[in-house]
């Protein structure tokens, strides 16, 4: 009974990690209008994600065993590790925000291994430092490439029309399919990773599997998401939208090359604003959703972190005290956060309409 729920939960992750993945892939075809209807898109998701999760081997290495010892990945660990990460991703789906799975995952086994004393912490500390590094490297990679395209229309105004529209469109579907390709690489790792390092299923059947779900979880879920990255955060032109999924794609597959399991959405999204920055400045910074998506990028590996670290005081230790202390301090963080953005609004309203009701 405990390894069919274990199976199920990571299916059910499996399949919300498609949902959270397909902006991060064809979101930016779709948003550039190189690709007009989402199921087009989402349906190319997929394919490119299943194809790749075939060659996801190292990442799932790196799940399974690399950041605690696989000897306390019991089925309850696993449980509790895919719970944590699916609720995580799942409420963000809901909310419609691209949502690192491989943080998220990373912060569930993070807590098991807390909850247990037990961390590589050379091993954690290089991922979180790549985890800084890499979406820094697709801002500033987009940034300047945006400004040099800005010089080169300068000098050939007609550079985005006629032939070479069309070949930048094709070029920019070429580009997203490679960076699904990208996703399951790395992404489908985190939902099956746990089952690996219990031995409750090889690393082949794993991939295979996992790389299922994730592509059913793309049609099913992934319409909100793309269009959040897609187009609420800056539009495109079909040249812009390649350097986005080439540099979002070349990066992760670099990096699953060599088992390390990086936030795709963080790498997609960061390349998607340096190239509006480069168009716009730092007004983009300025938008809502941007601020959004950097907090729950924030939040949310220490989220799924809380919930684990709390199931096996819970339900392993039945330590039930100190689950109502950590309870107790979230929800006492997350009032005084509403508080603050009541207060803010209080004040923008009262600007806005001169200092008075």
């Amino acid at each position: 009974m405990l390894v069919t729920t274990a199976f199920i939960i990571s299916l059910f992750f499996a399949m919300n990690i498609g949902g959270s993945g397909a902006a991060a892939t064809m979101g930016v075809a779709y948003g550039s209008g190189a690709i007009k209807k989402k199921p087009i898109a989402l349906l190319l998701c997929a394919i490119g994600i299943f194809l790749g999760s075939l060659a996801g081997g190292e990442v799932v290495k790196t799940i399974s065993s690399g950041i605690i010892p696989s000897s306390i990945l019991t089925v309850k660990m696993v449980i509790i590790i895919l719970a944590a990460a699916a609720i995580s991703l799942f409420a963000a789906n809901i909310m419609g925000i691209p949502l690192s799975t491989s943080e998220i995952t990373v912060g569930a086994v993070v807590g098991v291994g807390v909850a247990y004393q037990t961390l590589y912490i050379q091993k954690l500390l290089f991922i979180v430092s790549i985890w800084i590094i890499i979406p820094i490297i697709a801002f500033t990679c987009t940034y300047f490439i945006g400004k040099w395209f800005l010089l080169m229309k300068e000098k050939y105004p007609y550079i985005e029309q006629g032939v070479w529209q069309k070949t930048f469109m094709i070029a920019l579907i070429v580009a997203g399919f490679f960076e699904a390709f990208s996703a399951g690489m790395n992404n489908v790792a985190n939902a099956v990773g746990p089952l690996v390092g219990a031995g409750l299923i090889s690393v082949t059947k794993g991939t295979i599997i996992g790389g299922l779900f994730v592509a059913f979880g793309a049609l099913l879920l992934g319409h909100r998401v793309l269009e959040t990255n897609g187009k609420k955060i800056t539009r495109f032109s079909p040249f812009e939208g390649c350097a986005i999924s080439g540099t979002g794609a070349l990066l992760v597959i670099l990096s699953s090359i060599f088992g390390l399991p990086v936030p795709l959405t963080q790498i997609t999204t960061s390349a998607i604003i340096g190239i509006g920055t480069a168009k716009s400045g730092f007004y983009v910074w300025q938008k809502r959703i941007v601020i959004q998506l950097l907090k729950v990028w924030l939040v949310s590996p220490v989220f799924s972190l809380v919930i684990s670290y709390s199931l096996v005081k819970w339900l392993l230790d039945s330590d039930i005290y100190t689950v109502i202390a950590i309870i107790s301090v979230c929800l006492a963080t997350i009032g005084t956060l509403s508080l603050k953005k009541t207060i803010t609004e209080d004040k923008r309203s009262l600007h806005e309409n001169g200092g008075g009701i």
